[in-house]
């Protein structure tokens, strides 16, 4: 067991965060939800944030054994995948608004096209269906 370095703290303090480390570290909390943060060391302890704070020796081994910790390693690897899946989703996005771009162009294009057709009809429809014949006579010769 280290000793304290800064004026204020007690062995009794010191003593209450290392069980409150090895409660964490062995998955068998009392007062938290049991994740590896210094809030839960300091509340499992029973101590202010303060007081930890001034405990340097024992966050320096607390710092130690999470980073080495398989937790520490999940809780990495969670935190990239993560990451990972919001800037997937960030791109999911942008993907969207484009492809929803193109739709509402082709929507745009398609009712100019409708739009086109329908004058096309209403004016074959006003022609005249009758067939005036050419007069022979007056055919143009060469």
């Amino acid at each position: 067991m280290t000793t304290p370095n800064r004026p204020g703290f007690s062995l009794k303090t010191e003593k209450a965060l290392r069980e409150a480390m090895e409660q964490l570290f062995t998955g068998r909390p009392v007062r938290t939800d049991g994740k590896l943060t210094k809030q839960n060391l300091w509340r499992e302890a029973g101590v202010s944030r303060a007081t930890m704070n001034r405990a340097t020796a024992v966050l320096v081994d607390w710092d130690n054994h999470v980073s080495q910790s398989s937790a520490s390693k999940h809780d990495q690897a969670q935190a990239a995948q993560i990451a990972r899946l919001r800037r997937q989703l960030r791109d999911n996005r942008h993907e969207r608004q484009r492809l929803q771009d193109e739709v509402d162009a082709a929507a745009t294009v398609i009712a100019a096209l409708l739009a086109e057709n329908a004058a096309l009809r209403d004016q074959l429809a006003k022609r005249s269906a009758v067939v005036i014949p050419l007069d022979r006579g007056h055919a143009v010769r060469e």
